[in-house]
């Protein structure tokens, strides 16, 4: 199944969705999540939501509640043994495993604080970095990942409205 499906099917019965960008802009492709969400901005339906929370996505729960999110969608830099741009859907349980430590709490954890206070399906969306040396740009193979990730999010919102 493709990722565009694998979104697809997730988001089915989804009223309002919130999308993080996560990562470190310092930190070559840890960026790709921030990226994603800029290249999104204002090309989604009303009822997405996207903030880029950089490094300290839990600064922005109390925004997140406000929104009362059916759905919440990170994307961040995921290292789980891919070429790099490579995109995955990773459920919260699995984050632990795969997830960069440039946060200051893990995200499995933020997502299962948004679970219990927001009562919202939590996914992460992971893209394969090639390196998150500190200094770095970000690689053209995840300039254009994040490219061809956020045109197969946008035509999978307007699918889903």
């Amino acid at each position: 199944m493709t990722l565009t499906a694998q979104i697809t099917g997730w988001l089915k019965n989804c009223k309002i969705l919130v999308v993080l960008g996560i990562g470190n802009p310092m930190r070559g492709d840890d960026a790709v999540g921030i990226e994603i969400v800029k290249l999104l901005k204002g090309k989604v339906p009303k009822n997405v939501k996207l903030l880029e929370c950089q490094t300290v996505p839990e600064n922005f729960i109390g925004e997140i509640k406000r929104f009362n999110p059916s759905h919440v969608l990170m994307i961040d830099a995921a290292h789980f043994e891919a070429n790099p741009g490579e995109a995955r859907l990773i459920p919260p349980e699995k984050i632990s495993g795969v997830t960069i430590s440039t946060h200051a709490i893990p995200l499995y954890v933020l997502a299962g604080i948004l679970q219990e206070t927001v009562n919202a399906k939590v996914l992460l969306l992971g893209v394969q970095p090639k390196t998150t040396e500190f200094g770095a740009e970000m690689t053209e193979e995840l300039r254009e990942a994040a490219e061809n990730i956020a045109k197969a999010l946008m035509s999978v919102f307007k699918a889903v409205n």
